[in-house]
């Protein structure tokens, strides 16, 4: 077991439901185990700054179902250079932290990778709503969202059934398809528009809407990933070429809200508890993720070198279940 004796938290980049699970599972783990623990407010900016506090059982008491993070996020742009990671490692030494667990995504854990070069032992939690980071199959948030997705998309359906209109939903994922491939799929969409697909127009969007109201279908949906372009532009030419009534939805940030899953919650919680484990361990710049549907650590610059990409069957067989 590694001496340790104080330990800090921080969330950074967009939030994700979960990310205060994963807080309160690192809180608790550490006081259980005798660390003192310090929470840091806006991420990396906090840490340069020195907002910084103690927590305890009670700090993290009745949070877990709420999204967000208690300790809120910020960019920080001082961080991005070498004079910024300087003074925010002097700053965890001031206040006596002996390890750092990370809460974000890749911008996040490359600051921290930075911050261990100054003597700070580092573990990243990975925890995005696009699901894009590529060493790891779960991130935080990401269940969450997709169901907050699938939720407005049934009810847009509802009412485009209704209407015999066409929809195009345009959903989060930075330049990731797999917000957009999950919901097309629990959704029954007709098309779907992401970057890991090549898109021609009439094929992937007029064909199947076209060949559908042939088939006597009474509403069409089109799910677009933010990555590939906007949802309005797409809806106007829909309508344009085919007649039929086409209205463009651009869910947006109601995807990074709301309470979080219980898939969520319980793999934000082990992969909370995960990074305090390995820190009493003595494993320092480590990165907590999910592969073959284990929570494990692996070495953080090997975790940057890995790459995943979305399942061409899983593509295929959304287009063939849009039929």
């Amino acid at each position: 077991m590694a001496d340790i004796k104080k330990i800090g938290v921080l969330t950074s980049g967009g939030d994700a439901p979960g990310m205060n699970a994963a807080i309160r599972a690192v809180v608790r783990t550490a006081e259980y185990n005798g660390l003192q623990v310090m929470g840091i407010r806006r991420g990396y900016n906090g840490l340069i700054n020195g907002d910084i506090f103690e927590m305890n059982a009670r700090s993290v008491a009745d949070t877990l179902q709420h999204g967000g993070t208690i300790l809120q996020t910020a960019r920080c742009d001082e961080f991005r250079e070498p004079e910024g990671v300087r003074r925010a490692a002097e700053v965890a030494k001031i206040f006596g932290l002996e390890g750092l667990v990370v809460i974000g995504g890749d911008g996040s854990f490359r600051g921290a990778r930075d911050l261990s070069e100054h003597g700070i032992s580092t573990i990243g939690i990975p925890a995005t709503i696009d699901n894009d980071i590529g060493c790891t199959e779960y991130c935080i948030g990401f269940d969450t969202a997709m169901n907050t997705a699938m939720e407005a998309i049934d009810k847009i359906r509802d009412t485009a059934t209704s209407h015999a209109r066409s929809s195009v939903i345009e959903v989060m994922g930075r330049d990731a398809g797999y917000i957009a491939l999950n919901v097309a799929i629990s959704c029954g969409a007709e098309s779907i528009v992401i970057p890991e697909k090549e898109f021609n127009f009439d094929e992937d969007v007029l064909r199947p809407i076209i060949e559908g109201r042939h088939r006597g279908k009474k509403h069409y949906l089109v799910i677009l990933a933010e990555g590939v372009g906007s949802a309005i532009p797409l809806a106007e030419e829909i309508q344009t070429r085919t007649g039929i009534r086409t209205t463009a939805t651009v869910l947006g940030h109601i995807q990074r809200g709301g309470s979080p899953s219980v898939h969520d919650r319980v793999n934000a919680s082990t992969m909370g508890f995960k990074a305090v484990e390995t820190l009493l361990a003595g494993r320092k710049n480590r990165l907590i993720v999910m592969q073959n549907n284990k929570i494990v650590d692996i070495d953080m610059e090997e975790g940057f070198k890995q790459t995943k990409q979305i399942s061409q069957d899983d593509i295929r067989m959304c287009e063939v279940l849009a039929w």
